[in-house]
């Protein structure tokens, strides 16, 4: 069997904690996996995992072997990128992440036209509002909106995000259409959990700021769910634009203090520092930032 196979199943069952994950990361079956893992450790003549009929997890030798091996199998990924490179067309694997509901409406709309230009691409979009971690997962890059916490990752800033805020024409209809930031204390305002400052909502209007903190009885990490709670009526919301952008255009929300501006959040592609960025990959990122800029 070949080395770099073995190892790379090793690693796949090491990330997934499992043997079935890692076949479904590898696409391949479970049984071959478990073949390659076996005759790595009969090559090395060590275990590698600790097995039981509910879980895998490595030996202390396996960690180290872990710690070893993986940037092993960057540089060759690299090499095999700078061979594809040369001759000119842009193939191979890339990883992907995005928060669930951005990467299932607006950020899928926008890799279209990049997968149709460059069919040898191989795309894994892994879509979670969960953050993980790039370097244990074997991402290539994350798409992340609004504050940045992963100071250890390089960041390239697509484009900006207004924040909108928006309810269904019922409920404005029952409780009144606010005039001034300040009127929303008077309001049931829905929260997103996923921005720091989830109760404190600032404004500008001819150079002057509002910092509004307001009480809610209901948040959610997901701003496609805040969306369909303000269409059931429930309160105003204040979310990314592309959140409610088909919302507003059917009338089924209704913008809220349309003139006064809310925080501007940034759409940020992220990816480790000490990995080769491959040309597919900064090609992706410079396709996004010309296609999310719209």
């Amino acid at each position: 069997m070949d080395r770099i196979d073995t190892m790379q199943a090793f690693v796949a069952v090491a990330q997934e904690g499992s043997f079935t994950g890692a076949g479904r990361r590898l696409g391949m079956s479970t049984k071959l996996v478990s073949k390659y893992v076996q005759h790595l450790e009969a090559q090395l003549r060590t275990q590698l995992f600790n097995r039981t009929t509910r879980s895998v997890s490595l030996t202390d030798v396996g960690a180290t072997y872990l710690e070893r091996c993986r940037p092993l199998l960057e540089e060759f990924d690299e090499l095999e990128d700078l061979v594809r490179e040369r001759h000119g067309a842009l193939a191979g694997p890339i990883r992907l992440t995005a928060p669930t509901g951005f990467g299932s409406t607006h950020l899928s709309r926008a890799l279209v036209p990049f997968l149709e230009a460059n069919p040898d691409v191989e795309l894994d979009l892994r879509l979670s509002d969960q953050r993980i971690d790039l370097v244990e997962e074997g991402i290539d890059l994350a798409i992340r909106i609004g504050t940045l916490r992963d100071s250890s990752l390089v960041a390239r800033k697509l484009t900006d995000m207004p924040m909108i805020l928006s309810a269904s024409p019922d409920y404005l209809e029952r409780r009144g259409q606010p005039s001034t930031p300040q009127d929303l204390t008077g309001h049931t305002c829905l929260m997103d959990s996923n921005q720091v400052e989830q109760s404190i909502w600032r404004f500008r209007k001819d150079g002057k700021d509002w910092k509004i903190r307001l009480r809610s009885n209901v948040s959610t990490n997901s701003p496609m769910a805040l969306c369909q709670l303000a269409i059931g009526g429930l309160g105003i919301i204040r979310c990314p634009r592309y959140t409610v952008r088909e919302a507003l255009n059917t009338g089924v929300l209704q913008q809220v203090l349309p003139d006064f501006a809310s925080d501007m959040y940034g759409i940020y592609a992220l990816y480790p520092p000490n990995r080769h960025l491959a040309r597919r990959v900064r090609a992706l990122i410079d396709h996004l930032a010309v296609e999310l800029s719209d």
